[in-house]
């Protein structure tokens, strides 16, 4: 059996988010000819809940860059890899280094999470705040109130691209850390980090997922840094017209935009749907 495996952002998504009426056909169409297919994004599960709903997605379901894999017919995760307690000190003394406020999310009680952070020291730090502080399903808590055993699952900050570009060094030196980062649609000067532990990763819980379900082919579809890890060990590779230079230069081929439709039009033709 075929599994193909989609990047959220930038790639199935168009530029509003949301999956376009024709990706949502083509998906159809997919499931209809019995080709499996599932979702490997840097999103947290609350995030992608509502693009993903009423689009055949029944598979297990790779959140947070591989952090968390989540299982819609079981409504739990199935894989969690976890951030240390020192591994955590690490990486919080990074980010309060630079003068940046570190969000640690956490999977409570019940699969439900929470953010834990400290006082925001700007408006785009506040911004990011109330977005978690309107979310329902997300509870919201100081960082002093951080339990000493917590079920720590990443870190993550937005900062100036200096900033930012210094805490993804320290961090790069850690043994047992990861950190994802790029620019940040808040503004041009601005930029993300996510950081986790380097167990997770798109390519580990694609290939204990394709284990799984036996399957004899990967295909996927990514357009960021986070993505390699599945493009090296997929049998086929695609990155969007709008991916990054280093993930065309991966892929085993480059298709059409994001927002155009690409991967829609891609699958149309490589399935003769």
């Amino acid at each position: 059996m075929d599994l193909v495996v989609f990047d959220l952002d930038g790639t199935l998504l168009d530029r509003d988010s949301a999956v376009s009426a024709r990706t949502a056909e083509t998906l159809r169409l997919l499931a209809d000819r019995g080709i499996a297919y599932t979702v490997a994004t840097g999103r947290m599960l609350h995030g992608s809940r509502d693009v993903l709903a009423g689009h055949g997605f029944d598979l297990p379901q790779i959140f947070k860059n591989g952090v968390m894999v989540w299982n819609p017919l079981a409504q739990d995760y199935s894989h969690l890899s976890l951030l240390a307690p020192d591994e955590i000190r690490h990486v919080m003394d990074a980010v309060t280094a630079q003068q940046v406020t570190p969000f640690v999310f956490t999977l409570e009680a019940g699969n439900q999470h929470a953010v834990y952070h400290a006082p925001v020291q700007n408006a785009v730090e506040e911004r990011l705040l109330n977005y978690y502080i309107k979310h329902p399903s997300i509870i919201i808590r100081p960082v002093s109130e951080l339990p000493a055993a917590a079920t720590i699952t990443n870190i993550s900050a937005i900062g100036p691209h200096p900033l930012v570009a210094e805490i993804e060094r320290i961090v790069t030196h850690e043994e047992h850390l990861v950190a994802f980062a790029g620019s940040a649609m808040e503004g041009e000067h601005l930029a993300w980090i996510d950081i986790h532990h380097s167990d997770a990763s798109k390519g580990n819980a694609v290939r204990r997922l394709r284990e799984q379900l036996g399957a004899t082919r990967v295909i996927c579809f990514g357009d960021s840094d986070n993505d390699l890890s599945m493009f090296a060990m997929a049998d086929e590779c695609y990155a969007p017209d709008n991916a990054r230079a280093a993930i065309k230069a991966a892929a085993t081929a480059v298709i059409g935009h994001h927002h155009a439709d690409g991967i829609a039009d891609f699958l149309r033709e490589r399935f003769s749907l």
